[in-house]
């Protein structure tokens, strides 16, 4: 051995320990796979197993072996859980004949099976792997790779992978896997070798035998090497075809593969790493691996193989085909993008596993081609074992077409090879490889050769430029198992002699000892005989002796490596019987399963006991102390230190009653040579509570009763002086006591030993631990870790003789002058053996004289720090830096200036980390130095929770910061910068942000009160999934949504009031019920459009349920009696197919109701279909819907083929125009095609002519218009023209409802070309203006273009049709067409021509309904010219309809003969709605008072003119058309708003059912009335151009007159809102509370032609006006924190706050209620008086404080600490102090200050009782002073609206409090105190605390600086001035000093 130690008798305790039993065995007995058993025996095994019929047997064979062999195996890892969580688990994977179980559990934690597999074969192997997804590469240069982690299991013909998230993959292999490893990228697999290929022919290249797989769905590709050949220096690149090289080890990080090779016997190490462009480029032209010229053949033979195996062939039985030809010269090389992946694992298992293929395929098809059989079963008996057939020559192979080459994808680049022995060690192949590292961060590679019993470790490292690992030398241990135990940095070996040792790299710490385990005694580890065999091969479940309990090589030829078989049990078993321990019983046998710090043994009875190897530490100051040690210290010193501690600290007999301090302390102190039990505090420290009985026994007393010294003892204990300084002593007022006469004359002088490990380190060390110190002091969780250490460095500091040192000790901590008076000598000879490192200065580095002089800007020297351990001081100095000095660049990289980095001990600096850590400047993202510090620090990842452990004064800089920012933050910040200023509403939007979230925060509330009753009425009506208490909260003073859905709910009876004349008979009354039943039926049908709006994307579907669709009810219920009336009775005629397409809407309404956000798939789109029946309208329906919100793209190509060939109408109308819709203005391929097939025109001339409906038609046609939307396709637009005009015809098509598919073409022409007007590019022939204003106007048809004569060369049979242009069919579609054409364009040529003729003759030939559409064509063409008045709308109407029109209602007298009223009146109503539906679009969504009032009035006015007298002449019909569009315009105008006067006149058209009103009057109120709720008040419309596209198809101004009605328009198309529809509700949520609220927010308009910017206050929840118009939006105070979003940067934000239910979280202000409880802001007044500084501010009660804050924090301060009691004694100013801080800090919002302003006045009170034990809290008070009196402060509140974070009277009373206090002391003895200090005289003890206290306050320096200045001698005032000025004393300290040092002791004050 290397290191050779002399047997210590150190021990380890071992921590506690537990029987193991892996999980799994547990699990399996019950999972319910073992039933499946008695199945698998019916079948013949050959099935089973065999790939060719006749290998049965060996299958059955095989399966008896399997299960002798093989029982079970399992591996353990650690837990890997989510980012934040710090679980120490343990993860099982059990594998047992065809089960895999996953489980997880730990020692707190019952074990629980995660995912448990079974599949059909057994399982040869399974692992865990993590497979990286690259992601989009367009975002940036360097992917962030997504990793899934996976499980692979591993069977005979394939590897399945499970993903945790669920995903399956079923990999098949193409040849036989003998092991599969698992990498940094994926897997490695290694071929199994048969010795088959050893007789190939010369110019065969063996074929490779490693193979990688980056991700389920790649394919297998060969691995690469790359070596450097030793004698010739060349770098080789080729394919790894050796199967003497076996991979033994894999490891992740670093990427690490390590290799035997079986011939040579040696292992090697190589990189793993992915392979570059040119190293492919070398293997794919030249892959030979001999590198003989006639071997150059391309890998495309390996290539031919791998792809056969997808194709479903045999993987087994169809070996390597086709080894093909000779290379291409010029063939080009197949980039690494060249194959992407294919996500479609749709594979299916029984491919991969279906062998039975027939041997004449075989033949035929490759014949010619060698194939050779690498399976183990007999080949099949049809060729022979070689059958090398005689034609089977290189130039057939040449005729095989070439296939592509599979790409190399990861490369191994050779790190090391072990050097070799003298004898070749056959078998020596490594058992067990593991990464193990010391406890100084070394690495070691170890592995364990069984057969010598060797661990043989080499130390590796990276190279200094972190690109290659470069390794070392080989140690031996001699050893028969080991395993690494991860958290502590050691590994556990046992020994051949049985005892378990642990070593850290490859020094050894100590046996382990477990108890209730016999040691093995030592005297026999000698004289055992070394046996000529290897020992250990015993094979036991838990190690086989092959490595993988799967992989048994199932082979029937010899494997390469001779197995040693029997012979090797019996040498052990006479080795045993030669043992001595034999007969003790059991012995450790190995060790498996390392996991963190616990280790499985495995015992020689076959027991498994898991135990745990203890920690190094505990205490967090003892690990401080360590990592700085072990950072100063030269790497072999610091091993030794560590080790020592770590046998101090875990020694065994029982549990240890020593603090883990005092352990520390004694231990490093014997290391360092001192004699800790001849020194007074330490011998203390030894004693105190030495319980445990070894130490006890050794220092008892031999006398019972007790003496002094006992008294003595537990006076000076350690126990004693915490209790003295506690506060309860100084409560009951105890006198200290004293220790009468201090034994220490006992050791008169106390020397060092110079020859201990660490005495030359002492003042390195000694500077480490100062370092600490101040660390320590930085931390307030830390203060009794400080006083601990202290202690400590005050002893090092007295006996280094560092004077500055010891004064700065007990000037922080008084009491160290009483308790540590012994130096400890240490002579010149000696110090001259120290090194003193060039870091130690003579003045002690103290953070808060940095801190202060830095408050002072003095000049300061950079401060020490050790990286990545004082990281507090790091941060702290920086940010003072950054906030105090103004300096930006204090936070980059390098801090040189303020900080000095203390070197390493160690040779090689370790790579730093902590800098990098750093990755954001935050100069380029904020302005304000505050706000640069906030991003900073959030980037360094501090949180509130740290600042609250920085001491007060440290920290109030970094709060001022915070509450600086704190009112205005950036809306772009992140989640930690805003929680850390304490806006929990702006991290909280930061973190919805982050997620990806489907339910909205708060759930969707239902309705809980009053549901009771009538519960299962509410179930079906399909409105019952609105947030309602969102809807409450908006519409909060009546029921009006209650009433809407009391309109719109179609599953109840309608009620059907008839009452019975006399005269009429039952039967005629029957029947007069049933007619009535009849009209109201129309009603209920046209209700679904309008609910569908109502609920709109309000409702998350759950996956496994199917959407509730509520039936439409058509039947009625009579009064009195309820008796039920139904249509069906056959009394009267009902139309056929009343309610078809009722039912289609009912199912868009359903549909529309899943959100857009929703997460479901094509499977349960399927799934909602009902099973076994035909398909439903419902269903129809659905699926439109689904495609309106998008969730259709989702469905497969599949299951759209299956739809579209029921044909079934209505599904395939709602498919085409769902998927189109999903597709807006995608132009995509396939769905083009999909819809091309149902349009005759977009197929070729020839083509089948197929029946299509001809509602399938227009829908078709639709779609086309929506897939190309705004794109202006110049084909479409072609077809789409003449499809306007398209003529009847031929024969029997194209006769009925050519209206709709004419109107159809226009909308989807207006579409395609939408807004491009003048500019069509490359469409100037088709003259597509001129050619619509000839439909729309009428003239002579022209000729059909070219390629669709022929389909109209014969005449329809029905309608004879001149060669004129037919306008009734064509004038709708071509008008609205140019209305989108040039939709907003403001072209006024266009817009004359839809101008109304104005003479009566031109009336005439214009229908009175296309006035209607010009009208509305020409406002939208003159988009900016539409003014919300009736001006505007009377502007359109002709001079001569004006005056035939005085009035609507009365006919005037003097009327002309020549007028035609008729034509008049007709024209007249037409044209005013027309342009208000024009106003209607213009203003939709906007709610515009103006162009509301103006469409409310013409409501008014066509109701009453609907009911007068003179409705004959305009037509009722006409009438009821126009009033329904002016309504439905008003709607448009007030979208989503709820507006109560509308609300009632969709009331009032609803409860006409008789006369006119037909199904389409009912469904334009029903959707008016949804409009107007639109999405339960979260949507509104927009006015894009798509939107207003989509809104004309919806709202065309022709309703229906009954529901089966599509002559002029699909009623599809009616849905088609949805894609004007966004959301744009904000919502207020309390952050507190989680709930809605009412906020008030101010938007801004942006500057427009129409308006200067201006700013507008509404009260939220409310809907936004469209974002595009706005400049900014702020959340108002004074009741909430403002918030202000700036749109001027873009909307995203916003949109994605609304998208997402448009939460926006606020945060109430302290001291105000919200608005619903105070709705006027009168009960916060209450707070404001307070504020203001009125005197009587001091007498308040503190209930009132509950009134402003919910704070329960806050809360109980005021109940128990400002509460008056009855007796009003001294405590009553305290109370009223308390009083007057809590409301300051409540009122102005500064809650965070309360413990700081109470932290101050309890250290002043302490002070003036004088009993301060330590100066820690003046420090603070200090720098809060300094900090408020520094210049850069009153800089910053000249312009500042915020104000002081602390009250500055409060400070300036506090100041003079400390002032007098000092001062008094001073009079009353402190002076002569002072001037024994500082002439260096002893100091009087008892008032030692004050003198420190007065020292710190006034900053006096030290005995060594003041005799620097040399004032010695000094007479005059004015002289000491100037002497101490050099020290920066400040005025006021040496007003206080001048007479003591002028005047000596007891002069008075000047």
């Amino acid at each position: 051995m290397s290191n050779v130690y002399e047997e210590r008798v150190t021990m380890i305790a071992a921590g506690e320990m537990q029987e193991f039993v892996p999980f799994g065995r547990d699990h399996c007995r019950r999972h319910p796979s073992a039933t499946n058993l008695q199945l698998r025996q019916l079948q013949p095994a050959s099935e089973l197993w065999s790939s060719d019929g006749d290998a049965g047997l060996v299958g059955s064979l095989r399966e008896v072996t399997i299960h002798e062999k093989q029982k079970e195996s399992w591996h353990l890892r650690k837990g890997s859980c989510d980012i934040g969580e710090e679980l120490d688990y343990d993860e099982e994977l059990y594998v047992t004949g065809n089960m895999v179980i996953w489980s997880r559990g730990s020692k707190s934690h019952a074990s629980s099976v995660y995912k448990a597999f079974t599949v059909d074969s057994p399982v040869l192997q399974a692992l865990w792997c993590d497979f990286n997804i690259p992601q989009d590469k367009t975002e940036c240069m360097e992917a962030q790779e997504k990793t899934e982690k996976c499980v692979c299991i591993v069977q005979r013909s394939c590897v399945n992978v499970h993903t945790v998230d669920g995903k399956d993959y079923i990999a098949p292999l193409p040849f036989q896997v003998a092991d599969v490893w698992a990498n940094k990228y994926g897997l490695i697999f290694e071929r199994n070798n048969p010795v088959q290929e050893v007789p190939l022919s010369p110019l065969r290249e063996p074929l490779p035998t490693m193979f990688s797989m980056l991700h389920p769905l790649d394919e297998i590709a060969p691995l690469v090497c790359k070596s450097t050949v030793a004698v010739t220096n060349i770098t080789r690149v080729q394919y790894i075809a050796d199967y003497t090289l076996k991979i033994v080890f894999s490891s992740s990080t670093p990427s690490l593969i390590m290799t035997y090779d079986t011939a040579q016997c040696l292992h090697a190490v190589w990189a793993l790493r992915k392979i570059k462009t040119e190293e492919q480029n070398t293997v794919l032209r030249c892959p030979s691996t001999a590198g003989t010229p006639q071997q150059i053949v391309t890998s495309s033979s390996l290539t031919a193989h791998l792809r056969s195996v997808s194709k479903g062939e045999s993987p087994i039985a169809s070996p390597f085909q086709n080894f093909s030809s000779f290379p291409n010269p010029n063939r080009s090389i197949v980039s690494p993008g060249a194959h992407s992946r294919s996500h479609s694992p749709s594979i299916s298992n029984m491919a991969a596993l279906s062998r039975s293929h027939s041997p004449s395929l075989g033949t035929s098809s490759f014949s010619g081609v060698q194939r050779f059989n690498l399976s183990t079963n007999t080949p099949s008996p049809k060729r022979g074992r070689n059958s090398h057939s005689p034609n089977s020559t290189l130039s057939d192979s040449l005729l095989v077409p070439e296939t592509e080459p599979v790409i190399p994808e990861l490369c191994l680049d050779h790190l090391w090879t072990e050097s070799m022995l003298n004898i070749r060690e056959k078998n020596s192949q490594a058992a067990k490889v593991f990464i193990t590292s010391d406890l100084c961060g070394q690495k070691f590679l170890c592995y364990l050769v069984e057969s010598r019993h060797q661990l043989r470790c080499v130390k590796f490292e990276e190279s200094n430029d972190l690109t290659q690992l470069i390794f070392g030398t080989v140690t031996v241990i001699q050893a028969k198992d080991a395993a690494p135990v991860e958290s502590v940095n050691t590994m556990v070996v046992l020994e051949s002699n049985g005892n378990l040792v642990l070593y850290t790299g490859i020094i050894r710490v100590g046996k382990v000892f477990i108890a209730g385990l016999p040691t093995p005694s030592l005297s026999m580890s000698n004289t055992l005989p070394r046996p000529s065999t290897p020992l250990g091969s015993i094979s036991t479940p838990a190690r086989p002796s092959s490595r993988h309990p799967g992989t048994l090589d199932e082979a029937v030829w010899p494997s390469p490596v001779p197995e040693l078989n029997d012979s090797t049990k019996i040498h052990d078993s006479l080795y045993m019987d030669d043992c001595t321990f034999h007969q003790i019983g059991t012995y450790i046998h190995s060790l498996r399963d390392p996991v963190q710090n616990r280790v499985t043994l495995e015992m020689s009875n076959g027991n498994l006991i898991r135990i745990t190897t203890p920690e190094i530490t505990n205490s967090q100051l003892v690990k401080k102390c360590l990592q700085a040690i072990r950072y100063i210290l030269p790497k072999e010193v610091a091993v030794q230190v560590l080790i020592k501690w770590y046998n101090a600290y875990n020694a065994p007999g029982g549990p240890n009653y020593h603090s883990e301090w005092n352990m520390f302390v004694i231990c490093l102190m014997n290391m360092m040579g001192y004699s800790t039990d001849r020194l007074m505090w330490t011998r203390n420290l030894d004693l105190e509570g030495s319980l445990s009985p070894v130490i006890a026994a050794k220092k008892a007393r031999p006398s019972e009763i007790g003496s002094d010294e006992d008294w003595e003892y537990l006076l000076s204990c350690d126990y004693h002086h915490n209790f003295e300084s506690h506060l309860l002593a100084k409560a009951l007022h105890l006198d200290p006591l004293e220790v009468l006469h201090p034994k220490e004359e006992i050791f008169p002088n106390l020397g060092l030993d110079s020859t201990t490990l660490l005495f030359g380190h002492i003042p390195a060390i000694f500077f480490v631990l100062h370092l600490i110190y101040e660390e320590l002091k930085l931390d307030n969780l830390m203060r009794d870790g400080a006083r601990s250490l202290v202690i400590l460095l005050y002893q090092l500091a007295r006996d280094l003789k560092l004077d500055m040192y010891m004064d700065s000790y007990w000037r922080d901590y008084p009491f160290l002058m009483k308790a540590l008076k012994q130096t400890c000598q240490i002579d010149q000879a000696q110090t001259r053996l120290m090194h003193q490192p060039p870091f130690l200065t003579a003045e002690p580095p103290s953070i808060y004289h940095w801190l202060s002089s830095c408050l002072n800007a003095d000049m300061m020297s950079p401060f020490p720090y050790l990286p990545g351990i004082c990281e507090r001081t790091k941060l702290i100095v920086q940010s003072f830096a950054l906030y105090i000095l103004g300096d930006e660049k204090a936070l980059s990289l390098e801090p040189s200036m303020y900080l000095s980095r203390i070197a390493a001990g160690q040779r090689k600096q370790q790579a730093e980390e902590d800098d990098k850590r750093l990755s954001l400047n935050p100069g380029t993202l904020s302005s304000s130095l505050a706000a640069k510090l906030v991003i900073s620090l959030t980037n360094l990842g501090f949180t509130l929770k740290d600042l609250e452990s920085v001491p007060f004064g440290v920290a109030l800089p970094i709060r001022d910061a915070i509450y600086h920012c704190r009112e205005q933050p950036s809306s772009d910040w992140s989640e930690a910068a805003c929680s850390l200023i304490g806006r929990q509403d702006l991290s909280k939007q930061a973190h919805e942000g982050n997620l990806h979230k489907t339910k909205s925060a708060l759930g969707h509330v239902l309705l809980s009160d009053g549901v009771s009753g009538n519960e299962a009425e509410e179930e079906e009506d399909g409105m019952n999934d609105m947030n309602q208490d969102l809807m409450s909260l908006i519409w909060n003073e009546d029921l009006r949504v209650q009433e809407v859905r009391r309109l719109l709910q179609s599953t109840h009876p309608v009620r059907v009031n008839v009452v019975q004349m006399p005269e009429v008979s039952d039967h005629e009354y029957i029947e007069e019920k049933e007619n009535r039943l009849l009209q109201l039926c129309q009603r209920t049908m046209a209700l679904p459009p309008g609910r569908g709006m109502f609920t709109l994307f309000s409702y998350h579907p759950v996956p496994t349920e199917p959407l509730p669709i509520p039936k439409l009810n058509l039947t009625g219920r009579a009064p009195p009696r309820n008796t039920t009336v139904d249509l069906n009775s056959g009394n009267i005629d009902v139309p056929p197919n009343m309610a078809s397409w009722a039912s289609f809407h009912n199912g868009v309404a359903a549909g529309l109701k899943v959100a857009p956000a929703s997460q479901i798939d094509s499977a349960w789109i399927v799934y909602n279909r009902q099973k076994n029946t035909e398909l439903t309208n419902e269903y129809a329906g659905l699926l439109m819907a689904l495609g309106l919100n998008g969730h259709l793209s989702k469905l497969t190509t599949m299951s759209i083929h299956d739809y579209l060939s029921k044909g079934h109408e209505m599904t395939s109308i709602g498919l085409l125009l769902g998927i189109s819709a999903a597709k807006l203005g995608t132009m995509d391929i396939s769905v083009t095609r999909l819809l091309s097939i149902h349009i005759p025109a977009l197929l070729p001339p020839t083509s089948t002519e197929l029946d299509v409906p001809h509602n399938l038609q227009v829908a078709a046609v639709m779609g086309i218009g929506l897939v190309y939307q705004g794109t202006a396709h110049r084909h479409i637009a072609e077809v789409l023209l003449t499809e306007i005009g398209r003529p009847p015809g031929p024969e029997m098509e194209n006769c009925t409802d050519r209206e709709s598919y004419s109107l159809a073409s226009g909308l989807a022409l207006g579409m395609v070309c939408l807004g491009h007007g003048s500019n069509l590019i490359g469409m100037s022939d088709l003259n597509v203006p001129d050619q619509l204003y000839q439909y729309m106007v009428g003239g002579h048809r022209r000729a059909q273009p070219g390629t669709h004569r022929e389909k109209h060369k014969s005449p329809s049979y029905q309608i004879k049709e001149g060669d004129t242009v037919n306008v009734d069919v064509t004038c709708p579609g071509a008008t609205l067409a140019l209305a989108l054409l040039y939709l907003k364009t403001n072209n006024r040529s266009i817009a004359d021509w839809l101008r109304a003729p104005d003479t009566q003759y031109l009336l005439d030939f214009v229908k009175p309904e296309f006035l209607l559409m010009r009208t509305l064509a020409r406002g939208l063409i003159m988009w900016d010219e539409i003014k919300p008045n009736p001006t505007w709308v009377n502007s359109n109407i002709p001079p001569i309809v004006r005056q035939n029109n005085a009035s609507l209602n009365t006919i005037d007298g003097q009327v002309s003969e020549d007028v035609d009223l008729q034509t008049m009146r007709q024209a007249h109503i037409n044209i005013i709605a027309g342009a208000c539906m024009a106003m209607g679009l213009r203003f939709a969504g906007s709610s515009n008072a103006a162009a509301f009032n103006c469409l409310y009035k013409y409501v008014k006015m066509f109701l009453e003119s609907v009911s007068s007298p003179v409705a004959t002449l305009a037509g009722h019909h006409n009438l009821e058309t126009c009033l329904s569009v002016v309504l439905l315009s008003l709607a448009l105008v007030m979208a989503g708003t709820g507006n109560l006067k509308v609300l009632q006149l969709c009331r009032l058209m609803h409860k006409r059912t008789g006369g006119e009103m037909n199904y389409g009057f009912h469904m334009a109120a029903h959707m008016a009335l949804g409009l107007l709720f639109l999405g339960g008040g979260r949507y509104s419309l927009c006015t894009s151009n798509s939107a207003i596209a989509a809104l004309l198809c919806a709202l065309y101004p022709r309703f229906p007159a009954h529901s089966t009605d599509n002559r002029y328009h699909l009623q599809a198309l009616r849905h088609l809102y949805v894609l004007a529809a966004e959301p744009r509700l904000l919502v207020p949520v309390d952050v507190d509370t989680n709930t809605p609220c009412y906020a008030l927010i101010k938007i801004t308009y942006k500057a427009s032609q129409w308006c200067e910017e201006m700013p507008v206050n509404l009260m939220a929840p409310s809907l936004l006006p469209e974002l595009h118009l706005l400049k900014e939006i702020k959340v108002k105070g004074p009741k909430y924190w403002e918030i202000m979003m700036d749109l001027s940067k873009g909307p995203q934000g916003l949109q994605s706050i609304l998208s997402k239910d448009g939460f926006l979280y606020v945060k109430l202000r302290a001291g105000h209620l919200s608005y619903t409880e105070d709705p006027k802001g009168f009960r916060s007044l209450l707070a404001q008086t307070f504020t203001h500084r009125n005197p009587e501010f001091l007498s308040i009660k503190p209930e009132a404080v509950s009134a402003f804050t919910s704070d329960p924090a806050l809360l109980s301060f005021a109940e128990y600490f400002c509460k008056h009691s009855k007796k009003e004694g001294q405590k009553q100013d305290v109370l009223d102090l308390f009083s007057s801080i809590l409301y300051e800090c409540v009122t102005q919002e500064k809650p965070e200050m309360l413990p700081t302003y109470i932290a101050i006045d309890q250290a002043v009170r302490r002070l003036e009782r004088k009993e301060m034990s330590e100066t820690f809290e003046l420090w603070q008070i200090k720098l809060m002073q300094q900090f408020y009196n520094s210049v850069c402060l009153q800089d910053k509140f000249k312009n500042s609206t915020t104000g002081l974070l602390i009250n500055p009277e409060f400070l300036l009373a506090m100041k003079n409090t400390l002032d007098k206090t000092l001062d008094l002391w001073l009079h009353a003895s402190g002076d002569v105190l002072l001037h024994s200090y500082l002439s260096s005289h002893p100091v009087e003890e008892s008032q030692i605390n004050m003198l420190a206290c007065f020292l710190v306050y006034h900053s006096i320096p030290t005995l060594q600086q003041i005799a620097a200045t040399g004032i010695n001698g000094t007479t005059c005032f004015s002289e000491l001035l100037l002497k101490f000025s050099r020290l920066h004393l400040p005025v006021q300290a040496l007003m206080r000093l001048a007479p003591v040092i002028l005047g000596g002791p007891q002069a008075t004050l000047i």
